[in-house]
């Protein structure tokens, strides 16, 4: 009975330590990789992501849309062998539900899904393809005070040394963060980019990723 009892034990861990493991994906581009790990308490936009990336929807797609010191855009199906002077990012995704917590802050490296605006989407529906990368930039004391938003001391800890966007926290979900290959993200951002027209922000050269789930 006690061996059983332990077996039993060492089952119920073992589930428990399985169902905690979060899934990574790997973002390739000709700057490099970058890991990311996507959260499990956001399983609509997890698991969407995870079919889009096992589907191959995101191969060829373009980082189309890229703004220093904020974030850098892709997943546009429509960027894939895009002409150089086509406009990007208009969605015809499905929408997802959103999963905003307010655990998840905008910080360098935060995975999120872009949306329409709140004039013309109340309910802050995510796109079911397009997502960004946060960069941002470090901020100080009386910055994050400006953000007006009810951050943690950890969180402020965060945005302090590392940097991010706090003005976006609780306006989008975030369902993931770059683990590995910040530097990669740092590149892209880098990238000169287009400043008027339907191609502003478009870097001037593609930048096209592939993504698989690791």
């Amino acid at each position: 009975m006690k061996q059983l009892s332990i077996i039993l034990l060492f089952n119920i861990l073992l589930l428990g330590g399985l169902h905690s493991q979060k899934t990574r994906a790997l973002i390739s581009t000709e700057f490099g990789d970058m890991i990311i790990e996507l959260h499990n308490d956001t399983p609509i936009h997890r698991d969407n992501f995870i079919k889009n990336a096992s589907n191959g929807w995101y191969d060829g797609t373009l980082f189309h849309r890229v703004i220093p010191f904020f974030m850098a855009q892709g997943g546009d199906p429509n960027s894939i062998n895009a002409s150089a002077n086509q406009g990007l990012g208009v969605d015809r995704c499905v929408q997802l539900k959103p999963e905003i917590h307010p655990h998840y802050i905008h910080k360098k490296g935060a995975l999120a899904a872009a949306r329409l605006p709140d004039n013309i989407n109340p309910e802050r529906l995510s796109s079911g393809c397009q997502f960004f990368i946060v960069q941002g930039y470090k901020h100080n004391e009386e910055q994050l005070k400006g953000s007006g938003k009810p951050l943690t001391a950890k969180q402020q800890a965060w945005y302090k040394a590392r940097g991010g966007s706090p003005f976006l926290d609780g306006d989008y979900t975030i369902f993931g963060e770059v683990v590995e290959g910040l530097d990669v993200l740092d590149l892209i951002m880098a990238m000169p980019t287009h400043k008027d027209g339907g191609i502003k922000d478009r870097p001037i050269e593609d930048v096209p990723m592939t993504v698989k789930i690791l």
